[in-house]
């Protein structure tokens, strides 16, 4: 694959609170040929948040045509697993629904934060969403005691499947505290109760890598095509695939983007969502400091 970089398309924006610092793990939804991304947002406090922006996409040519004042989804109540933030949102339509998966941040402790993996539906059509409940739909347990993050989640065979980020470990090293995490696989028949079965999608590969998460997944032709960060030094962008969505190859090799020479993504890329609209495939992603210098748009040029 070669993708090329049209640039950052939303850059952290001064006037609006809940975007004043980074732009960040986003997921891109359309009806009707309107754009929207759902944007996880940080304020000048470090708090995340959820909001909306409008994308006019044309070939090359990308447009942000408004950004929402206010998040449409805020942080949890005091003392919940998402009090310091939400974010890494990921939805699903079903029946008259939108399902939002997303990472609930508690800041703190001697790693210096925890995190899990939380629900929201909505109800009117993504006008609100309300949490299915304070506690975590992916929760500490005693075969993952560290806690879970970001997740992709699809329907096959009426069966809802997930890909999500498994914390394995942390470990002190450098003179700081660093965590280990990986995807993993969980289902579910209603989308809000998960069985967990330990079986992993995407592992570590050499020494120096010790986190892979965000998944993106697209099924196309038989192939189950999978996106992901992992890092080692920096964040990079990965890409694996699969006939059956159990065993995967890792083909980072193909990935067809990589950090630039100079400018706002010369340092690390990660965070991607892969995406089609008018007959062309698209990505957004992430690029310096997690998100502090905005959010990028690709588009795919073909193999």
């Amino acid at each position: 694959m070669t993708w090329k970089k049209l640039g950052v398309i939303v850059p952290p924006q001064s006037d609006i609170y809940w975007l004043a610092s980074h732009v960040g793990p986003s997921f891109v939804t359309q009806s009707e040929g309107t754009l929207q991304i759902y944007i996880t947002g940080r304020d000048l406090n470090n708090v995340s948040r959820i909001g909306i922006a409008d994308l006019h996409l044309s070939g090359e040519t990308a447009k942000i045509t408004h950004i929402a004042a206010d998040p449409i989804y805020d942080v949890g109540e005091l003392g919940t697993f998402d009090e310091s933030g939400v974010s890494y949102p990921w939805l699903v339509y079903h029946e008259n629904k939108i399902y939002m998966y997303y990472v609930g941040w508690v800041n703190g402790g001697l790693n210096r934060f925890q995190n899990f993996t939380g629900l929201a539906i909505s109800e009117d059509g993504g006008k609100t969403f309300h949490r299915v409940s304070q506690v975590p739909i992916l929760d500490r347990s005693k075969a993952e005691p560290f806690g879970s993050g970001s997740c992709c989640v699809f329907i096959e065979d009426e069966i809802w499947k997930m890909y999500y980020t498994a914390f394995d470990k942390w470990e002190h090293a450098a003179g700081k505290n660093k965590p280990w995490y990986n995807l993993k696989f969980a289902w579910s028949k209603d989308g809000i109760e998960w069985h967990r079965d330990k079986s992993v999608v995407i592992n570590y590969e050499g020494d120096d890598e010790h986190i892979i998460g965000k998944p993106m997944l697209i099924q196309e032709r038989g192939i189950y095509k999978l996106w992901y960060s992992h890092r080692g030094t920096s964040y990079r962008i990965g890409y694996a695939e699969s006939k059956d969505g159990n065993i995967y190859e890792r083909k980072d090799h193909e990935v067809g983007i990589d950090v630039s020479a100079e400018g706002w993504d010369s340092e690390m890329i990660e965070y991607n969502y892969v995406f089609d609209h008018g007959g062309r495939r698209y990505m957004v992603y992430n690029g310096n400091n997690f998100g502090k210098t905005g959010l990028g748009l690709a588009i795919w040029e073909g193999k």
